[in-house]
């Protein structure tokens, strides 16, 4: 039966019922999104900031201006003058920013994306380690339970002086042992789950939801590479950043035309009056000087940031992927053969059988114990890699 329970957790990361667990793992990545503090604080940043993008396309706040002057030197009743203007930019620099601003709106977003999708790996990496220590902790619970049982043999054999002390001492040791693994798992366990909960804005999650990840063979690199240059946040704020730039250089461009004033104008003096239309310009001389430059040459280096910056992602791609694929290999093979070997189950029957001493059991008993526990660092390890390819479809 312990030979059953033990392959059986080692052998389980292809095949474990995959509809029902993806979907805890999924519904629990949902749940923190929901309520992470990071994304709903960047949410709020988002929202004040794309409010004082559209404040600024604003017009300027009307003048109204008077003048009355009864003091003087004059001959004549007093002058009176009444002034209300309304200034305003080229219109074709507000239909230019509005663009512009809409762009900047889609930058602001794929910088959220980009932080919810760290935030989702750092939870779903979180959900491996807790899957791997739940693995790891039925395994060490088994073997606590069989150290304790060659510890009460080896008592009953001291008993009856057909072992020395130093053997009683040794298994005794080795079930302590056994038992200060499975509680470290379990603060571990608890170390992860607080973790998690830290993510999920403090609030608890539920201790006992089953997260495996299905460890698959992924489709080939250049078809994983171009889904990603098409949905992964971190290249599209880069796209983003390109395009906002481009624009800017509009903006910039109409801004070198002149803003334009209207308003009315009442002058009275000596009984009469003059009243009508008040027009202005001003002549962009100074202030837009250098600034057609300056929003072409971020233009021409956020081009060359995107190419850079992508060819850099690409190159960290292909080494993630084909260190996925050696280990997924590597992990194949190592799997079926400690599936067909069998060995620490067979070493615990001969042992009860009496055909090792305890030393000689325990000796060889740890070269398949490492064995076991090397499967499981490679399957997290592998878990790792897959969670890091994959991350943009979260």
């Amino acid at each position: 039966m312990n030979k059953n329970i033990v392959f059986a957790i080692c052998g389980c990361l292809f095949f474990i019922g995959s509809y029902a667990q993806n979907k805890s793992a999924q519904e629990l990545l949902n749940e923190i999104e929901q309520n992470n503090i990071e994304l709903k604080s960047y949410k709020s940043f988002i929202e004040s900031t794309q409010l004082e993008n559209k404040s600024a396309n604003n017009l300027p706040d009307p003048q109204a201006l008077g003048y009355y002057l009864p003091f003087g030197t004059n001959e004549t009743e007093e002058y009176t003058e009444l002034q209300i203007s309304q200034s305003f930019e080229f219109p074709s620099i507000y239909a230019a920013r509005r663009k512009w601003n809409d762009l900047k709106a889609q930058q602001l977003e794929t910088a959220f994306l980009k932080i919810r999708q760290e935030v989702l790996l750092k939870a779903k990496s979180y959900c491996i380690e807790f899957s791997l220590l739940q693995k790891q902790k039925a395994i060490e619970t088994i073997r606590q339970e069989q150290s304790k049982q060659i510890f009460q043999q080896i008592e009953q054999l001291f008993a009856k002086e057909q072992v020395g002390v130093l053997d009683l001492n040794k298994a005794k040791i080795a079930w302590i042992q056994e038992q200060f693994v499975v509680e470290q798992i379990e603060t571990e366990m608890k170390i992860v789950i607080k973790a998690l909960e830290k993510l999920n804005g403090g609030k608890p999650i539920q201790t006992d939801l089953t997260i495996f990840e299905d460890t698959i063979e992924i489709t080939s690199m250049e078809t994983l590479w171009q889904e990603k240059l098409a949905t992964d946040p971190f290249i599209q704020e880069l796209k983003a950043n390109e395009i906002a730039s481009f624009q800017k250089v509009a903006l910039e461009k109409n801004k070198v035309l002149p803003n334009l004033t209207a308003g009315y104008n009442y002058q009275g003096v000596s009984g009469n009056n003059y009243s009508g239309f008040y027009g202005g310009i001003s002549i962009p001389l100074w202030n837009s000087k250098n600034k057609v430059k300056a929003a072409q040459a971020n233009y021409e280096y956020q081009q060359s940031n995107t190419q850079v910056v992508t060819t850099a992602q690409y190159l960290n791609f292909q080494e993630h992927y084909n260190r996925y694929q050696l280990l997924y290999k590597k992990y194949n093979e190592y799997q079926t053969t400690m599936r067909n070997l069998e060995s620490e189950d067979l070493l615990f029957k001969a042992y009860m059988l009496g055909e090792y001493s305890f030393m000689d059991y325990y000796v060889e008993l740890q070269f398949y114990r490492n064995a076991s526990d090397k499967m499981l660092i490679m399957e997290k390890e592998l878990q790792l890699l897959e969670a890091q390819l994959l991350k943009h479809q979260l």
